[in-house]
């Protein structure tokens, strides 16, 4: 039995990595904020959107690849940022950086991931982005940009949807803290999953690796709170401006949901913008990004990025023809790898690319431009 015949969807994927991860990682990887329903939205609103089938177009051969930033990759989708990652799967970073190398798509490290941008130095393509949690030291700041730059990022995501800590209350009752610490009821929930334990075992306990240099005390934060607000600060304008003096290479804003600020983070220099509501994990009555994307189109000519909810081709397809040029996934990827190891992103995206084919014959488009015009009134 084929890989492709086991785990056929990204559903599949998911289910398994439910059954291999300990309660208390899955709960933290699938958690939103609150009841869930910014989370629930994102996905009903993207089952809002259909398309009328072609009927009699002939043989079409369905073109995949998206152009981003001057650049182009052979799927219109990338690997977003995923706040410690390791501990989800060990080495999810390395194993992640080295996918997207390989496939030509980008792979986002977050500031809180379990791995430095010099650990992954020697993993990273030509597509190696770096989001940033903006600290407010600005020396720090800068030695945060001159790393990433050294070891081969080379795009900047600044996150701007995370003022303040968000409760989190599903992951609250998981049990985990961070850093992570081995109480009874995570050891027990550990024990119960093998394969993630030993795999754990040998990378030892989590921790937030980039920002090691800076941190010298972390007991002012509470249990479920990560270590990382003692560094960051909730940005300004000013802090735009900043930044976009510091940082030479491309700037994407991640976190744009109100198209009344997209002219002014245009101004300011943005050289694209991610539309996203951080998974429903921040705040729980924010509209899903695929409600916030045809205004902001309508807003402005700069490169869109969307995610949030996306967990198929047809869903790429559907914020393709709303107006966003790329789209990025973070538990996708993790769910994957938390299902097949080293193999499961990789085949994440052959599911997605097979996916995006079938449907695109379904619809009559033999390229992304076509979309828009077999969506249904």
């Amino acid at each position: 039995m084929t890989r492709q015949s086991r785990y056929p969807g990204l559903s599949d994927l998911q289910a398994r990595a439910a059954r291999r991860l300990p309660r208390f990682v899955w709960d933290y990887l699938d958690s939103a904020t609150g009841t869930g329903a910014t989370a629930r939205r994102n996905r009903s609103e993207l089952d809002r959107i259909r398309f009328t089938p072609s009927v009699l177009h002939g043989d079409i051969s369905p073109e995949t690849s998206a152009t981003l930033l001057g650049q182009t990759h052979p799927l219109p989708v990338g690997f977003a940022p995923v706040g410690m990652s390791g501990l989800i799967w060990p080495g999810a970073e390395h194993i992640l950086a080295r996918t997207a190398a390989k496939a030509g798509v980008p792979y986002t490290l977050s500031t809180v991931a379990t791995k430095s941008p010099e650990d992954l130095a020697t993993d990273l393509g030509p597509h190696a982005w770096f989001q940033l949690y903006p600290p407010r030291d600005l020396d720090i700041l800068a030695d945060l940009l001159e790393r990433a730059e050294t070891a081969g990022f080379t795009t900047l995501v600044l996150t701007v949807d995370v003022p303040a800590p968000s409760r989190r209350e599903r992951q609250v009752r998981g049990g985990l803290t961070n850093p992570p610490k081995l109480t009874p009821r995570i050891l027990w929930q550990t024990i119960q999953r093998p394969a993630w334990a030993l795999a754990s075992a040998k990378a030892g306990l989590p921790r937030m690796r980039t920002l090691d240099p800076y941190i010298e005390t972390r007991t002012a934060m509470a249990s479920n709170e990560h270590a990382g607000y003692l560094l960051r600060t909730s940005p300004d304008w000013d802090y735009l401006d900043h930044l976009r003096e510091a940082w030479t290479g491309p700037l994407i804003i991640k976190g744009v949901l109100d198209p009344e600020v997209v002219p002014r983070l245009q101004k300011a220099g943005a050289d694209a913008l991610w539309i996203s509501n951080h998974a429903g994990r921040q705040f729980d009555a924010a509209p899903a990004p695929i409600e916030a994307l045809p205004a902001i189109r309508a807003a402005t000519d700069l490169p869109l990025i969307l995610d949030g909810g996306l967990r198929s081709g047809l869903d790429i397809l559907r914020a393709l023809a709303l107006g966003a040029d790329f789209t990025m996934m973070g538990q996708p990827p993790h769910d994957a790898l938390a299902a097949l190891g080293k193999e499961g992103p990789a085949h994440l995206l052959d599911i997605l690319q097979k996916d995006l084919i079938a449907n695109m014959h379904q619809i009559g488009a033999s390229s992304f431009a076509d979309l828009s015009a077999r969506l249904r009134p």
